[in-house]
């Protein structure tokens, strides 16, 4: 699959989130909760950046950091539980980049929100 369409996958798996939507700050797509972002999709393709995706993983950041491609987030994010995914070189799966979102998402959406998810998951 080419990285393109990975990107394109991960970035309709987030909207799909409660409560998901797309913005354009910096000129690069990103998909937030309420206000806060949950997942960085960098410039859209074709641009001179590598295809990538970056999100929070307070859990398994230290797992995430010893697969190849994937990097501590630059700006002092990395500090704070931030990976940045080269999906060319990683070459994960989209089944692995969707529970890094799913991660993500956890980590910065309101509880009442997680609370109403989980319960939608539960009887789905």
């Amino acid at each position: 699959m080419s990285v393109v369409r990975l990107r394109g996958q991960v970035r309709d798996y987030a909207l799909a989130l409660p409560e998901a939507w797309e913005d354009h700050p910096w000129d690069e797509s990103v998909v937030k909760v309420r206000k806060k972002i949950f997942v960085f999709l960098g410039m859209e393709p074709p641009s001179k950046w590598p295809v990538s995706i970056t999100v929070k993983l307070p859990g398994s950041h230290p797992m995430a950091l010893a697969q190849r491609g994937v990097e501590s987030s630059g700006y002092g994010l990395g500090r704070a539980g931030w990976v940045t995914v080269d999906l060319a070189k990683a070459g994960l799966p989209f089944e692995a980049l969707r529970e890094w979102v799913d991660e993500s998402y956890r980590a910065v959406a309101p509880k009442r929100l997680i609370a109403e998810w989980d319960a939608t998951l539960q009887d789905g």
